[in-house]
């Protein structure tokens, strides 16, 4: 029995301090200039990437602690060291194009100190891979063509 009202008072005490966190006027914040980015049409092949830029409006330093994206075809990239208020910072992301033609959407869950109405707070990327031009790479699984 003490066992079980020990467990529910530490699960009420981290709820008030997960609540109070989020609630903090002075907490850091996020301001990105675009949350979603859309590649358009690309080729089949390179890799491509996006800077996610970022203002940090709140009155604390902004620590990013990790992102992650939603398939390993997307790497994104950030700098460890904590954004000051009012200093700019970035998130690169990185999307593989080889072998995924056709329309995508990747989602970069971003976990850090900054205010938000969710747990995580999200930026996405969008785009259609065509497929590469069929007479200058070759079919998966053949040889080039030789003449």
């Amino acid at each position: 029995m003490n066992r079980i009202l020990f467990l529910l008072v530490c699960l009420l005490s981290f709820t008030q301090v997960s609540f109070a966190q989020n609630n903090n006027p002075n907490a850091a914040e996020f301001k990105f200039v675009e949350e979603k980015h859309d590649f358009g049409n690309i080729p089949e092949g390179p890799e491509v990437q996006y800077d996610f830029t970022f203002t940090n409006v709140g009155k604390e330093p902004l620590i990013i602690q990790d992102c992650k994206a939603s398939c390993g075809c997307t790497i994104p990239e950030w700098s460890r060291a904590p954004v000051v208020p009012g200093q700019k910072g970035k998130i690169s992301v990185k999307y593989d194009t080889k072998d995924r033609v056709g329309s995508f959407t990747k989602s970069i869950y971003i976990a850090s100190n900054a205010k938000s109405k969710e747990k995580r707070y999200e930026i996405i990327i969008t785009g259609n891979v065509s497929a590469a031009n069929a007479k200058d790479t070759p079919a998966k699984g053949n040889a080039p063509a030789k003449h």
